[in-house]
C-alpha cells in the first residue's frame, strides 16, 4: 500500500503553492517500491511539478540534472547502498546543494540526528499526510529558488567587478574606506579629478548608487572584509 495518508477533507493541494520562477521546478524522487513512486508522482505533479523518478541512487545518478530549482525527495532503505549513506556522499558528488527530504517507515531519534547533521531539510516518517509532502517539497524548493538567485546575483557582480580597471578598483577601495576624492587623490598621487572620473566610472559599472550599495557588494565578493 502506498505510504502516503490522504489530507482531511482534501485540503492537502489547497495550502502552500509553488514559487513561480522562470525555470520548471524539478522534484527526483528515489524509492526502491514502484507504488511510494508512483504515489509521489502524481501528488508532486498535480501540483504542477517536474516530477522524476529513480528505483536506485544508481540511476539518479546516471540521470541528468536540470539546472533550475530541484530537490529531491530520498528513502532510506534503499537496496543497495542506503538512503542516509547516499545523502551523506552528495557533497562528493558535486549535488551538495541539492536539498533533501528523508523519507522512511522505520525512523528513530539517532537516524534523524544523522540525516539532519548531514543537511536534510526535512525527515519524514511514513505514513505522512499528503500536505507534510508538498509543505517540504515546497519549502526545499523554495529555498533552492533563493541559493540560484543568489549565485546568479554574485555572478553578475563577479561580471562587474572583473570590468572594472585596476586604478578604478583601487579608486573604489579607498570609498569603500569612506575617503573622499581630494583624499584618493593624495594618497594615490593623482589629480582630484582623475579620482572623481574614476570614482564615477567605478560607480556606475558596480551599478551601485550610494557608498553603502558598494559596500555590500565588495563585501559579497570577498573584495574587503565584514565589520566585525
Amino acid at each position: 500500500m502506498p505510504s502516503l495518508s490522504p489530507s482531511s477533507g482534501q485540503s492537502g493541494l489547497s495550502g502552500r503553492t509553488p514559487p513561480s520562477p522562470s525555470e520548471a521546478l524539478t522534484v527526483y524522487v528515489v524509492d526502491d517500491e514502484e507504488l511510494i513512486r508512483t504515489s509521489l508522482q502524481g501528488l508532486l505533479r498535480s501540483m504542477q511539478l517536474d516530477v522524476r523518478t529513480f528505483g536506485s541512487a544508481e540511476e539518479f545518478l546516471a540521470a541528468p540534472k536540470v539546472a533550475g530549482p530541484a530537490c529531491l525527495v530520498l528513502d532510506v532503505r534503499l537496496r543497495g547502498e542506503s538512503g542516509l549513506a547516499f545523502q551523506q556522499s552528495l557533497a562528493h558528488r558535486g549535488l551538495a546543494h541539492l536539498p533533501v527530504i528523508i523519507m522512511t517507515g522505520h525512523g528513530d531519534v539517532a537516524m534523524t540526528v544523522q540525516a539532519m547533521k548531514a543537511g536534510a531539510r526535512d525527515f519524514l516518517e511514513k505514513p505522512f499526510r499528503q500536505q507534510e509532502m508538498i509543505d517540504a517539497v515546497i519549502g526545499a524548493l523554495e529555498a533552492d529558488t533563493r541559493r540560484l538567485a543568489a549565485e546568479r546575483s554574485l555572478d553578475e557582480l563577479r561580471s562587474c567587478w572583473a570590468d572594472l580597471t585596476p586604478r578604478e578598483r583601487e579608486v573604489l577601495g579607498h570609498v569603500a574606506a569612506g575617503r573622499m576624492n581630494k583624499q584618493i587623490a593624495g594618497d594615490m598621487g593623482i589629480a582630484e579629478i582623475t579620482a572623481k572620473i574614476h570614482r564615477g566610472q567605478g560607480m556606475r559599472k558596480m551599478r551601485s548608487r550610494s557608498v553603502a550599495d558598494l559596500v555590500l557588494k565588495m563585501q559579497a565578493l570577498d573584495v574587503i572584509r565584514r565589520a566585525a
